[in-house]
């Protein structure tokens, strides 16, 4: 017989068998053990997490003729014929390529009949978001009230694309993400029952490399085996997985700790002429810095590194590493990371992080030693402290002979960095003349799309961006450019001021909308005058000039109607007892 895969070898036949779901597995076996089963269930989650596999064991126990505690006996014709598909009574059915209405209405006449050897008929739809609106609205009678004979059991990985109506009328499942310790001892228990010897830290490679999924990880434990000679070792799961040797981590990160740039931009190019993946190069690096600063506090749980071996190099640079240093590059690393996702070319962030890396300072003085901060010398601490004690007693003068800030003399006012000038500024302005452009030419259905999408837009990002877009809302768009108002003046200004966030906001609202889009930030009160000020000049057919030099009459677009206008209209309808009017 033909080799097969690993995953397909070892697919889970019973409940037990699945991995990490046991929230899962339990509400089924108790389901099935009360006969309290539902007519449809809903199975999401990531890739490789037991959606498919759970479905047909459900499939199996609920119909087996000798089940154990909700368990399949997979002993029975029922059970093997379930396992080995040609039990005409489960029916599985790829959505992706049976979209269409056609299909839905076969289902649709078909579930009418009985089942013909089974107890239940069960239809497992897979990928079941790639159904076209039609075919769910076809579906949608059936899934709600179908024959007593039949349970429809729905898989997929996007459940945000399906419609409300389809998931109220289903029993949900999520399925998580399994842990890197379920998925290795998984991988021991086939490569024990394979008699293949392995290396485990080999295992918990492949486990971290598979995010979380158990076919991924199974895939790759056949790379890995194919590629070796007789054992599953690190240096071959090192290669297959393209993650990075700790020698080689260890190297990288000490020529960072040493602020030596060149030495290493050298073992970057060196990793990366090798073929190492850049963003699991980043992931690695996230990971070391975790396990040094853990290893810096808590040296007794050795057991809690995930990436790293404590031999006597990591002690060596755990113990010499500076923990503030290592804070500021696991930030820079993470903003790598996410600015990584939307390019082309993320060996160019990789590459542009390391240069930063080698150039942060940290604070400086170190956590308990006393000595100087890594990358400051004696002297520059000196030189800083002799600054700041004169300008201790320049501050201690002018307060003993009463001199106010704003009688400072011109030339100490030429003086001052640009950023202390920008700093005692009002705070945030606006660019009210972009705003009335937009104002102009806004069009509701696209403000509408911009609404439609932005919960889903707030869910891509990560926490702290989303928070500054918790109390944003979008009032007015046109087909390239949309106004966003902040509630806070100051949300409005760290969002406006961050190019990164700008430019991630507008990359992931253009792929949202398959249109290029950017935004402008408005304060709340801000946004009130500028919109008061837009209808006046508008209603008045006004020719004069807004902050940015654009006309109020070409803003205001090829609307000529007045807000009075519609108000006298609609008295005329209803009169003036029954009218009132809001913003």
């Amino acid at each position: 017989m033909a080799y097969q895969a690993l995953y397909r070898v070892f697919r889970p036949q019973s409940f037990d068998d699945v991995v990490g779901q046991s929230h899962v597995t339990r509400t089924l076996q108790n389901a099935i053990t009360q006969n309290k089963t539902s007519h449809a269930y809903l199975f999401s989650g990531p890739r490789g997490t037991g959606k498919t596999s759970a479905a047909k064991i459900f499939a199996k126990a609920i119909n087996c003729e000798n089940p154990v505690n909700g368990e399949p006996c997979n002993e029975c014709e029922t059970c093997k014929s379930i396992t080995e598909g040609s039990n005409p009574d489960v029916l599985e059915i790829d959505a992706a390529s049976n979209n269409g209405v056609e299909e839905i209405r076969d289902i649709r006449e078909k579930v009418k009949y009985a089942p013909t050897v089974s107890k239940y008929k069960i239809y497992i739809i897979d990928e079941v978001h790639m159904l076209s609106t039609g075919a769910f609205n076809a579906l949608l009678k059936t899934l709600e009230e179908p024959p007593k004979h039949v349970i429809f059991i729905l898989a997929t990985t996007e459940p945000h694309k399906l419609p409300l109506t389809i998931i109220s009328r289903v029993q949900r499942f999520d399925f998580k993400r399994i842990t890197t310790q379920d998925i290795t001892e998984r991988m021991a228990y086939i490569l024990n029952e394979e008699k293949i010897p392995f290396d485990e830290k080999a295992l918990a490679i492949i486990a971290r490399a598979a995010e979380g999924g158990m076919r991924d990880a199974l895939s790759l434990l056949d790379q890995v085996i194919s590629y070796g000679s007789e054992e599953v070792s690190v240096t071959d799961a090192l290669e297959i997985t393209g993650s990075v040797s700790q020698n080689l981590l260890t190297e990288l990160v000490k020529s960072v700790m040493e602020c030596d740039a060149e030495q290493a931009i050298r073992n970057l190019s060196a990793l990366l002429a090798e073929g190492k993946d850049p963003v699991r190069l980043v992931e690695d690096l996230l990971v070391f810095f975790r396990d040094i600063l853990l290893y810096q506090k808590a040296p007794q749980l050795e057991e809690s590194l995930e990436r790293a071996v404590a031999d006597e190099a990591f002690q060596e640079l755990a113990s010499e590493a500076n923990s503030v240093r290592i804070y500021e590059c696991v930030d820079l690393l993470n903003k790598a990371q996410q600015q990584m996702r939307f390019s082309n070319h993320p060996g160019i962030y990789v590459e542009v992080a390391v240069v930063q890396l080698t150039q942060t300072k940290g604070a400086i003085t170190s956590d308990s030693s006393g000595e100087s901060g890594a990358g400051i010398s004696n002297e520059e601490v000196q030189k800083l402290q002799t600054e700041l004690s004169a300008l201790r007693r320049e501050v201690d003068e002018l307060k003993k002979n009463g001199v106010k800030a704003s009688e400072t003399s011109s030339s100490e006012k030429a003086s001052r960095p640009k950023k202390a000038a920008m700093n005692s500024s009002k705070g945030f302005k606006a660019p009210v003349g972009k705003i009335n452009h937009v104002l102009g030419v806004a069009k509701k259905k696209d403000l509408q799309m911009i609404r439609s999408v932005w919960s889903e837009l707030l869910s891509m990002l990560i926490a702290s961006q989303a928070a500054l877009l918790n109390e944003a809302e979008p009032v007015a768009a046109s087909d390239d450019t949309f106004v966003l108002k902040f509630k806070h003046e100051i949300h409005c200004q760290m969002a406006m001021e961050n190019a990164s966030f700008v430019e991630t906001v507008e990359t992931s609202i253009s792929r949202l909308t398959q249109a290029n889009y950017h935004f402008i930030g408005i304060p709340e009160d801000q946004w009130h005058d500028v919109r008061e000020n837009f209808i006046k000049l508008h209603n008045n057919g006004s020719e004069e000039m807004d902050g940015e030099g654009a006309s109020a009459e070409n803003a205001s677009g090829a609307d000529t109607n007045s807000e009075d206008q519609f108000v006298a209209e609609a008295a005329k309808l209803v009169g003036d007892d029954l009218l009132e009017v809001k913003e």
